[in-house]
């Protein structure tokens, strides 16, 4: 169904990270939502065994484009347990949600690497881009979409 109402930042936000530990807890996984005082980690997540456990930041935005808005922080943090799960919620056109997942150390790469060429392009009055903390990821051609094996659970 079309939702032709934009949520508040915050809702969106809420409904991404609840979407992204209920179609992990239907893949079989335990997935815990953290407390809003964790600072860059949403959900804890572990095989059924519990002998293999990852941390996520969930990234979620309304629309069904493929970019998400990150903070120049995101170049630095990674690590092979750390992933993002980038979400689409798709209220524009109602369809379900899409489900991104990325490996922490790929984000921070993407992150360098576009911002540098955003930086090293002219402007549209072919002036310099002014250096800002804002970044965006892209998965423009769905590598990532739906690749929840990429967790390694």
């Amino acid at each position: 169904m079309k939702n032709t109402k934009k949520l508040s930042r915050g809702l969106s936000c809420v409904a991404g990270e609840y979407l992204v530990a209920g179609q992990l807890s239907n893949l079989g996984y335990l997935a815990t939502i953290t407390l809003r005082n964790s600072k860059g980690i949403d959900i804890l997540c572990s095989n059924e065994g519990g002998n293999r456990i990852v941390s996520i930041q969930v990234k979620t935005n309304q629309c069904s484009e493929r970019g998400w808005v990150l903070d120049k922080k995101g170049e630095e943090m990674f690590n092979d347990n750390f992933f993002y799960v980038f979400v689409n919620l798709n209220t524009n056109t109602g369809n379900t949600p899409d489900f991104f997942v990325v490996p922490s150390k790929i984000v921070a790469d993407n992150l360098r690497l576009s911002h540098k060429q955003w930086i090293d392009t002219p402007n549209r009055n072919g002036g310099k881009h002014t250096d800002t903390r804002m970044r965006k990821f892209r998965d423009s051609d769905g590598k990532y979409l739906n690749n929840w094996s990429t967790l390694g659970l």
